[in-house]
C-alpha cells in the first residue's frame, strides 16, 4: 500500500522481500534511465544487508552494474575487514556477488584518521559526482533510521550537520563514542532521489513521530531530510508502519 505526506512517498510492504523488490524497481529504473553512470550512496545495517542479498540473488543480471558507482553515506571508523564495517557488509552481501568494476567502488577508508578521511572522501565525491547548486548531486541516496531519529551518522546531538557546508564530517556515536564519517544534510538533500529503508516494530514510534510531526520530531535528524529538488521515498515494512498506518490508504 502507498501514501504520501509532507512531500514524501510512503510504501508499506508485507515483508523484507517485497520491500527489497520495491527498492530494486527504483534502482533498475534509475540505472536504465541514466545516460552515463548512476551514482548511489548506500547505507549499512541489517535492512540494507537484506536488500543487498536480494539484489545479488534476483538482480545480478537484471541491472547493468557497469553503470553503477557505489559510495557510502556513512562508515564506522574501523578497517574494511572489521565486523562492524559497512563496506565489509556490502562486499559480502552484494559486491562480491555481482559484476561491478572495482573502479566503480568508492569506499570510505575507515582505518584512516577520521578528520582527514572526512576531507579525503569529500574530495573523492567532489571529483566524481556532478555538481548542482554548488553541491554534489547523487542520483540516489539510501538511508536507514535509528530509534533516536538519526540517519546516516547524523545524530541528535549533531543537528548542525544538517546545514553544514562540508560534504562530509567526522562524528562520534553519542553513547558508544565510536568514531564515524558521514555525509552531511545539504549533500543528502541535494540528491535526485532519497530512499529510507525502515523495518521492525522498534522503529514504528520514530517513523510516526517524524512523518506525523509529533512532539519532539524537530530533535530527530531524519525529520530534516527532504530533498530540495528531488524525490523522497519511505520504504517501510508492516511493523515499522504500525503506529503510522492510520494515515495510509488500505487500513
Amino acid at each position: 500500500m502507498t501514501g504520501s505526506i509532507v512531500n514524501s512517498k510512503i510504501i508499506v510492504s508485507k515483508n523484507i522481500d517485497e520491500l527489497s523488490e520495491h527498492f530494486a524497481g527504483i534502482l533498475v529504473h534509475g540505472v536504465d534511465a541514466s545516460i552515463n553512470f548512476f551514482n548511489i550512496a548506500i547505507s549499512g545495517g541489517s535492512t540494507p544487508k537484506a536488500v543487498f542479498d536480494y539484489l545479488a540473488v534476483n538482480y545480478k543480471s537484471k541491472i547493468d552494474w557497469q553503470k553503477v558507482k557505489l559510495f557510502w553515506g556513512d562508515e564506522r571508523c574501523v578497517p574494511p575487514d572489521h565486523s562492524e564495517s559497512n563496506y565489509k557488509m556490502t562486499y559480502e552481501s552484494l559486491i562480491s556477488r555481482i559484476e561491478i568494476p572495482p573502479q566503480n567502488i568508492f569506499r570510505i577508508h575507515g582505518e584512516n584518521n577520521p578528520v582527514e578521511e572526512a576531507k579525503n572522501y569529500a574530495k573523492v565525491i567532489a571529483e566524481n559526482i556532478p555538481v548542482d547548486s554548488n553541491l554534489p548531486r547523487f542520483d540516489l541516496i539510501m538511508l536507514g533510521l535509528g530509534e533516536d531519529g538519526h540517519t546516516a551518522s547524523i545524530f541528535p546531538d549533531r543537528l548542525e550537520l544538517i546545514e553544514s557546508n562540508d560534504i562530509c564530517a567526522a562524528v562520534e556515536h553519542p553513547s558508544s563514542k565510536q568514531k564515524r564519517i558521514t555525509l552531511t544534510g545539504k549533500v543528502i538533500n541535494n540528491s535526485v532521489k532519497i530512499v529510507f529503508l525502515v523495518t521492525g516494530k522498534n522503529k514504528s514510534k520514530t517513523v510516526d513521530t517524524i512523518l506525523s510531526k509529533r512532539g519532539g520530531y524537530e530533535l530527530q535528524p531524519a525529520s530534516f531530510i527532504n530533498p530540495t529538488n528531488g524525490e523522497l521515498i519511505w520504504l517501510l515494512d508492516l511493523e515499522a508502519a504500525e503506529k503510522f498506518k492510520h494515515n495510509l490508504e488500505g487500513y
